[in-house]
């Protein structure tokens, strides 16, 4: 789906984890891995990974076990501990993860395809030699040095030529210019057979609008690194006081982050659906050109467009329910605000505004001097990072950004046999039927709604391994300069884009390439997707024990499918259209479930004293599909044993084995900037809470593994939360 944007010692068991009497599947472990010099794992297929790719003989790997941490106090460290304890995150690493380990795999193995390809210097005109040039232009930064900021000039210049608000907006339209208003292409919510524009908030260099508007210590200290790497940039463009340049971009950015709308309150999609015509955008607008900025985008043709941050009407506000530190959070203006920012503000502040945003979004493809400038704020001061990532690694990211369906194609058949997708097809119906037999025994949800939730549930369109079909690129030129091959991937993504409009819906496309360690549902399409890369070790393993897939994979496709029952993907029914299929009382019954889930997330606060808080609200969704996820795996889970008892393996019964296999995938280390950043402005939970904090809800894990009120993580069961 182009147009979407777009998504974890020696083993001595304690007395809870095993069951005495029952040793006959007790296979030993592997003996443990050993670094080579650089402290990398070299598997048989001679990737070198940060940690080992090991997961012991039937799919947990239980060298990580820490006895000493009971299950009950925190069973995301007594799963994980050892690996916690003794790890350590490579300096060009914010995180590691399962995730981060899948990801270096795939990021080799891309390398190899790539470099294959670059070895013999195909024509550029091929689509294998778009690969090989992007790649090998990438990673000449000798080129790069030698062009220094010539390749740059001419978009530097037509910012500084600008004299009237009229010249701001083709600016603002232009391929390769930061704008406070963007949008893109997809799918209507409401009108499911057509393509619609959608535009929304953006425009902040920091990301958030809290940096700009709270007042604490942290923020004080990234505003002052985020000037200083602005004047940098500033006085490398040419500015004679790049300070004062500096100060006016932090001007004009707080008052863009004045308009935005605060990331909770607007995850509501009852009120990021704002239908409007053409010319009811243009009045939005104000007094500023946006007729032009329309036109000049390629959107004049359009008659109409989706809204996302409109200032709700005190009628909408009833609607939802919304009190009034949400309402507060939602009136600065949004969309609408945004454009009087860009009418009111200096024309002066926005030129500088543009050539360090430029300077910004092409540090990687312009000399070291600024490249390392953007890295020590972004990479060190805002994400922790001690060193940048190799350069070959960034050049992988590029041409997966630029062409990655043409490796895409190449990585699915190398990496992803024909038996992994027919298990996983099995696994997914299994988690299908689990999901419905859920669906005729939860007794707070009324008959009406139920019959929808099911109806839903059999319009799912799951996706496997990948596309049916590959992108071609034939219309992509590129070149030996490196700066203008990501101006022309950027102008040819963005008119592929545009393309899709008056055209009937692609059931086909992908938001994810096949390398892609990662899965996601899409509300209006109803579909649920999981790429190839994904399905390996440790979340999908066909030598496994059925209860660590289960565990694994068979929770993240229920994490996926519950998305479709979650607080926002909820509001869609089967076709993917944006209605209420819920009755009030189911409704009432629901959002008292998800309000329990908040308050409990909520009381998570790793830092500060208690003050720094994991934000329920902002998590709800993910939160919701973790538990429902791991709801429909256990129940898959125990209809694939038929009935009977699973065996014990080594001396862990299979509910002790599924729950363990569930917190091992989403083993983790955070750099703690990073940690911080996530709690401010990611939608998901901190790993340690999407395993505890969801565990903590479910009967059978404190049978599994004798949890009692003396235990930190123990909820009494009225407390517990189960909502599918």
């Amino acid at each position: 789906m182009k147009h979407l944007m777009l998504g974890v010692a020696a083993l001595t068991l304690l007395t809870a984890c095993g069951q005495a009497g029952d040793k006959a599947d007790t296979p030993a472990q592997a003996a443990a891995p050993v670094a080579n010099a650089d402290g990398k794992f070299v598997t048989a297929e001679g990737l070198e990974l940060s940690t080992p790719d090991t997961w012991g003989t039937w799919g947990v790997n239980l060298a990580n076990v820490k006895a000493g941490t009971h299950p009950g106090d925190d069973f995301f460290a007594h799963v994980n501990g050892i690996w916690l304890d003794s790890f350590e995150i490579p300096s060009d690493r914010t995180r590691y993860s399962s995730f981060t380990l899948l990801a270096e795999k795939s990021e080799q193995r891309v390398r190899k395809i790539i470099e294959e390809l670059a070895a013999v210097q195909p024509d550029p005109a091929t689509l294998e030699g778009k690969v090989a040039t992007l790649y090998n232009a990438y990673l000449d930064t000798a080129a790069i040095e030698s062009r220094g900021l010539a390749p740059a000039q001419p978009y530097l210049d037509r910012i500084q030529s600008i004299a009237t608000r009229e010249d701001l907006a083709q600016v603002f339209a232009a391929n390769g210019y930061q704008t406070p208003v963007a949008g893109w292409v997809d799918v209507d919510s409401k009108q499911t057979d057509q393509y619609i524009f959608y535009v929304t908030q953006s425009g902040l260099g920091m990301g958030d609008r809290d940096y700009y508007l709270v007042d604490n210590d942290r923020n004080t200290e990234l505003r002052a690194a985020y000037r200083t790497m602005l004047t940098s940039l500033l006085a490398s463009a040419g500015y004679d006081d790049a300070a004062a340049a500096a100060d006016s971009v932090i001007a004009v950015e707080t008052d863009i982050a004045k308009a935005h709308w605060d990331r909770a309150a607007g995850r509501n999609r009852n009120l990021t659906y704002n239908k409007v015509t053409r010319d009811e955008l243009i009045a939005m607008g104000g007094d500023f050109p946006t007729a032009l900025l329309i036109d000049a985008l390629g959107l004049g043709d359009q008659s109409g467009f989706v809204v996302r941050q409109v200032t709700p009407t005190e009628e909408e506000i009833a609607e939802n329910g919304l009190d009034a530190d949400q309402v507060a959070k939602l009136s600065g203006g949004g969309v609408p605000g945004l454009f009087n920012v860009m009418q009111t503000a200096p024309l002066d502040q926005w030129k500088a505004y543009l050539t360090a945003h430029l300077l910004i979004d092409t540090a990687n493809v312009l000399p070291s001097g600024i490249d390392d400038t953007v890295f020590a704020f972004y990479g060190k001061t805002l994400g922790g990072l001690e060193t940048q990532r190799e350069r070959w690694k960034r050049g992988v990211d590029t041409v997966e950004n630029s062409v990655g369906e043409a490796v895409g194609k190449v990585y699915a058949e190398r990496y992803f046999p024909a038996e992994n997708k027919a298990a996983m097809d099995n696994l997914v119906a299994n988690l299908r039927t689990a999901m419905a037999e859920n669906l005729e025994v939860i007794a707070w949800m009324g008959a009406d709604t139920k019959a929808e939730a099911e109806a839903k549930l059999n319009l799912f369109t799951p996706k496997i391994g990948y596309p049916e079909k590959f992108e071609t690129y034939d219309s992509l030129t590129v070149s030996d300069d490196a700066f203008a091959n990501q101006m022309a991937v950027s102008d040819w993504a963005y008119k592929d884009m545009l393309s899709d409009l008056g055209q009937p819906i692609d059931r086909t496309e992908w938001g994810m390439l096949p390398q892609t360690v990662n899965a996601y549902y899409s509300p209006n399409r109803n579909e649920i997707v999981f790429p190839a890369a994904i399905l390996q070790p440790p979340f999908f393993n066909l030598s496994a024990d059925p209860a660590v897939n289960y565990g694994a994979i068979g929770a993240v496709i229920g994490h996926e499918i519950g998305h479709g029952f979650d607080d926002q993907g909820s509001k869609s029914d089967g076709t993917g259209m944006l209605r209420n299929w819920w009755t009030a009382e189911d409704e009432t019954s629901f959002k008292a479930r998800t309000d329990a889930l908040v308050a409990q997330f909520n009381a998570f606060c790793p830092y500060d004293e208690g003050e720094t808080c994991v934000n329920g609200a902002l998590t709800l969704g993910e939160n919701i599909g973790d538990l429902g996820g791991l709801s429909m795996a256990y129940k898959a889970y125990h209809l694939s044993l038929n009935g009977k008892d699973d065996k014990v393996i080594d001396g862990l019964t299979g509910d002790q084995r599924f729950f363990m296999s569930y917190a091992q995938v989403w083993r983790s280390k955070y750099r703690e900037e990073a940690a911080r950043r996530q709690l401010l402005t990611d939608p998901h939970a901190p790993p340690v809470y999407r395993v505890n904090g969801i565990v903590r809800n479910f009967d059978e894990w404190y049978d599994a593994f004798d949890i009692t009120p003396d235990h930190a993580l123990y909820l009494p069961p009225e407390e517990r939360i189960r909502i599918w």
